[in-house]
């Protein structure tokens, strides 16, 4: 089983180790996307999570019993081909190299499975070819 998940940490719980627990105890994969820690000291984390079934559940109840709100990442970003202008600005920004400039024709491809829905992009776009979907 593998899923891409959105955590998050109450400031009483973000300097526990849930990722070695959930690596050591549960013997899941994990694949940092994107991390940060607020100023309030709330922790927020997409992650992909690999493993068995069972594990997996197992993880998540895991940490939802110690106050980690868990929950599968269902937005996604969409490049919308007719209205990019292949600037470039977007793949400057993007920081997993989900947009990249293709060489020699210097056209703008999106790579959907690499986005990290960390939305720099959606921001960063003058021609606003790139939208969120919930």
């Amino acid at each position: 089983m593998k899923e891409k998940m959105v955590l998050h940490f109450p400031a009483s719980v973000v300097e526990q180790p849930f990722m070695y627990h959930l690596v050591k105890d549960f013997n899941l994969m994990i694949n940092i996307l994107k991390a940060n820690i607020n100023p309030r000291k709330e922790g927020r984390m997409v992650v992909e999570l690999s493993g068995s079934k069972e594990d997996f559940i197992n993880g998540v109840e895991f940490m939802q019993s110690r106050g980690v709100k868990a929950f599968p990442l269902e937005q996604e970003i969409i490049w919308v081909a007719e209205r990019c202008t292949h600037c470039g600005a977007c793949t400057v920004i993007c920081p997993s190299g989900a947009l990249v400039l293709e060489r020699p024709s210097m056209e703008i491809k999106f790579l959907e499975d690499k986005c990290i829905v960390c939305e720099h992009c959606i921001k960063t776009c003058p021609a606003r070819a790139m939208e969120a979907s919930y």
